[in-house]
């Protein structure tokens, strides 16, 4: 049974389609009165659960541009998008027919520097300002969560780096 077992499971995985690429945006900002980093979270529009800003690839945008327009488009904020990636998380995604689809989301850093109020998906969704750990508690991917401990961690270190000193001459 156990070599049957096996075998069931490499077939799954040999005929397993290779996960569908999606852009996110890790948005971020430092909270006004005490300067403690926050990062933003909002509600899936299908299942209500925690998640961060992400779509699927459009023709003709970079990654780190389709993460700002899903940013704006899903949370209304804008702000400065990192061009390189800060890391990746994998899920699955159900589709309307029902169907799951593996989905590989490469995460971008988004310092936002401004919200508004109107914005597409603004009735569909809540947006909620959180502590990294908050939303590492709250989202159910756990690449996702490790990925807001990193960014809590990274964020910590910068803070902490010591500004040189002036030498006067």
């Amino acid at each position: 049974m156990n070599l049957l077992t096996r075998l069931a499971n490499d077939v799954c995985l040999i005929l397993r389609r290779p996960p569908r690429q999606q852009y996110a945006a890790l948005c971020y900002r430092r909270a006004k009165k005490t300067g403690d980093v926050e990062v933003l979270l909002l509600t899936s529009r299908d299942t209500g659960r925690w998640v961060i800003p992400k779509g699927w690839p459009m023709e003709g945008k970079k990654a780190h541009a389709v993460a700002e327009r899903e940013a704006f488009e899903e949370a209304g904020v804008r702000g400065r998008v990192e061009k390189n990636h800060f890391g990746f998380f994998d899920y699955d995604k159900k589709l309307r027919n029902g169907v799951q689809v593996p989905c590989r989301v490469q995460v971008h850093l988004l310092e936002v520097v401004d919200m508004v109020k109107n914005f597409p998906e603004r009735a569909s969704r809540t947006l909620e300002w959180v502590t990294p750990q908050e939303a590492s508690r709250r989202v159910n991917e756990p690449e996702l969560k490790e990925l807001f401990l990193s960014f809590d961690k990274q964020m910590a270190q910068t803070q902490q780096q010591p500004t040189q000193d002036i030498v006067n001459l």
